[in-house]
């Protein structure tokens, strides 16, 4: 018997404001019910339906209009394909998707991220990180875990021919908006950057939204792609032998050694 969209109604917050809507794509049925019992949980979020197949989860999108899908990259018809069908088919920003992998695949990583998924995490993740994750990529964020950032860089590392590519979009950007994409591209928040500009909060994320414009970059996930095909941005050892720095530790590094000698270095505009 074939699969068929499963269409679900919860009940919105006892708070009275308006629930979250998750549509769950994934094959297994069981790893759907466990899902849905997650999601169920949570005062503020509820699940708007259920689909077994990559193509069943673009018509689910397109029915239901879910504020954010969880996806599996391993979908029967393809994760990354699907994401990028229901992105492209539903209002942009209206659905956002977060995609779970059971491997750290460097294609599959930088598939999804090309798609268009702005929350990308492992399927061992702790129960509360999917939660977190749905609530950070609802809001306009963008969420990657950091084995899964590895597993992107490793991707860039093994092809240093996307090092030398230079996109004409680079060229609009203003030299302080160059150096906001490269820390974004180290992994700073709003916030650190602006500790490191020495600038307010607003002006950072300023900054950062006229470069995610210019650069036609539908989120951070992708502008850190960016930042990487046009070489504006190296990987230094600390990258390449897998263990990532966190934010604080470029911040720190950038503080005592200065930019030459940064894990990432942004180049000169």
């Amino acid at each position: 018997m074939p699969h068929t969209l499963h269409a679900l109604s919860s009940p919105r917050p006892e708070s009275g404001g308006e629930a979250l809507r998750v549509l769950i794509a994934e094959g297994h049925g069981l790893v759907r019910a466990g899902f849905r019992a997650l999601i169920e949980g949570q005062a503020d979020m509820s699940v708007a339906g259920e689909a077994p197949t990559a193509d069943q989860a673009l018509a689910g999108a397109l029915e239901l209009r879910p504020d954010v899908v969880i996806i599996d990259a391993d979908i029967p018809g393809g994760g990354a394909d699907a994401v990028y069908r229901i992105l492209a088919a539903t209002d942009q920003g209206a659905t956002r998707v977060v995609m779970l992998f059971a491997h750290p695949r460097d294609e599959a990583v930088l598939a999804a991220v090309r798609a268009g998924a702005t929350g990308l995490l492992l399927k061992d993740a702790e129960p509360d990180d999917l939660v977190d994750a749905l609530r950070v990529v609802a809001a306009g964020d963008a969420l990657l875990a950091p084995s899964l950032a590895r597993a992107l860089v490793h991707d860039f590392l093994s092809r240093p021919e996307r090092l030398r590519s230079s996109p004409e979009q680079l060229e609009e950007l203003t030299p302080r908006e160059r150096e906001v994409v490269g820390l974004v591209a180290c992994g700073l928040s709003n916030e650190e950057i602006a500790e490191q500009l020495v600038v307010t909060r607003a002006t950072a994320k300023t900054h950062v939204s006229r470069a995610l414009c210019k650069l036609h970059a539908r989120d951070r996930a992708q502008l850190v792609v960016l930042a990487y095909e046009a070489g504006l941005v190296q990987a230094g050892p600390r990258w390449q032998n897998g263990s990532a720095p966190s934010a604080m530790q470029v911040l720190r590094s950038r503080a005592e050694d200065g930019l030459r000698r940064s894990p990432l270095q942004p180049l000169a505009a």
